[in-house]
């Protein structure tokens, strides 16, 4: 399963987003470096469920359904926070570099209303745009960190051996990137390594990181004074990245009144009904704030933060194998039982081996279950397709 890593500074309410998204209660605090072990916690993103379209009750197993929204799970990764130089020991250092070595790819949170400087500390007017800088600097270096340890060795060897992608693959092998991710970043490059610059290879270790760990930009505390200038400026300076203004605090607060019973959320309208008659009017007013914030943001931020992480920078897409493809069921009569997050260019054979080796080991054909239709091992899979596999017994 793809993995999501939270990265930001000190005091970007990091972690209260982390507990917005997920079910996991981390600490939080307006304090430098709340987090230090990092928080791992299943959130979810969300994808219209084929049940309605094809009038049927489903009973989903590995997710959760709600008026016609499927809810599959995912993993979040929240780790301590990040200071100028942590790639040299400051702060939590390299501890909070390697804590994301599993993340498949990042949301940069940045704390938009520009009250904390670059180390987290109260300020007035800071601009969040520096924040991502060094934030981009300090991931860079921390590869760059990686890629040139015992560089003389590595690049003499990767000269003689002719396999330059390969051994520059394995020595980054720990931070998820492939050797097909290495072949297109150096191929520009001498074909010596060896003769390689510290400038070249300090570009190598930047363009490693935008194909190994797409990220996107969570312009957080939006609903504070001074958020909106500060959000124009991000999206100005970083029109290669996606920026999305969100508000954790408004998100966990609903999500807390809504455990307690206070109010409906209703998640697909970004709209709630209070539904509590013993509110005092601090409550209330507290409540047709937030009220009005979603009407205006057309929500938190929050849903679209995930969406938009796992199917536009991930580029993934939800699948529903079955084994009846009449019924849409599994063999105890499960209607859609499972929806699996999958890359785009997923074949069916690929699903085979997903649900488990042997059937990928001994499949025979798919079925588009929508359509009735045999597909073969290579067919190309697309978002909400149910699909029978047939094996060989």
């Amino acid at each position: 399963m793809a993995i999501l890593g939270l990265v930001g500074k000190p005091n970007v309410g990091k972690s209260t987003l982390f507990n917005a998204m997920t079910e996991k209660v981390a600490d939080i605090g307006n304090y430098p470096f709340t987090t230090i072990n990092p928080n791992i916690g299943t959130s979810f993103v969300t994808s219209p469920c084929p049940c309605k379209e094809l009038g049927v009750q489903c009973n989903p197993n590995n997710s959760k359904c709600i008026n016609g929204i499927r809810y599959i799970p995912v993993e979040i990764i929240d780790v301590a926070g990040l200071v100028p130089e942590a790639h040299k020991g400051k702060g939590m250092g390299n501890k909070f570099l390697d804590d994301l070595r599993q993340a498949d790819a990042f949301i940069v949170v940045v704390d938009a209303s520009g009250k904390t400087d670059l180390e987290g500390n109260p300020t007035e007017n800071h601009n969040p745009v520096e924040d991502v800088k060094f934030l981009l600097d300090e991931l860079d270096m921390w590869i760059y960190g990686i890629l040139t340890k015992n560089w003389d060795k590595l690049s003499r060897k990767a000269h003689q051996q002719k396999n330059t992608a390969k051994l520059i693959a394995e020595q980054l092998s720990g931070l998820n990137i492939s050797e097909e991710q290495v072949i297109n970043a150096i191929c520009n490059l001498n074909d010596n390594p060896t003769k390689w610059t510290d400038d070249e290879l300090l570009n190598l270790a930047k363009t490693l990181r935008k194909l190994s760990k797409p990220m996107l930009i969570a312009a957080n505390k939006a609903d504070y004074p001074g958020a909106e200038e500060n959000i124009k400026k991000l999206k100005e300076a970083f029109k290669d990245y996606i920026v999305i203004p969100t508000s954790a605090e408004i998100e966990l607060a609903l999500k807390r009144a809504e455990k307690a019973g206070i109010i409906k959320y209703d998640r697909a309208n970004n709209d709630f009904e209070i539904i509590s008659e013993s509110l005092n009017d601090a409550q209330k007013n507290a409540l047709n704030y937030m009220k009005e914030y979603l009407k205006k943001h057309n929500g938190t931020g929050i849903q679209e933060l995930l969406n938009r992480a796992y199917f536009d920078l991930l580029n993934m897409i939800v699948v529903y194998p079955v084994e009846d493809e009449n019924k849409y069921c599994d063999k105890k009569g499960n209607v859609l039982p499972d929806a699996y997050l999958v890359k785009k260019g997923t074949t069916a054979k690929d699903l085979a081996f997903k649900i488990h080796t042997d059937i990928g080991n001994k499949f025979i054909y798919a079925v588009d279950a929508r359509k009735k239709i045999r597909i073969g091992a290579d067919h190309e899979l697309k978002d909400g397709d149910i699909i029978k596999i047939v094996s060989a017994a």
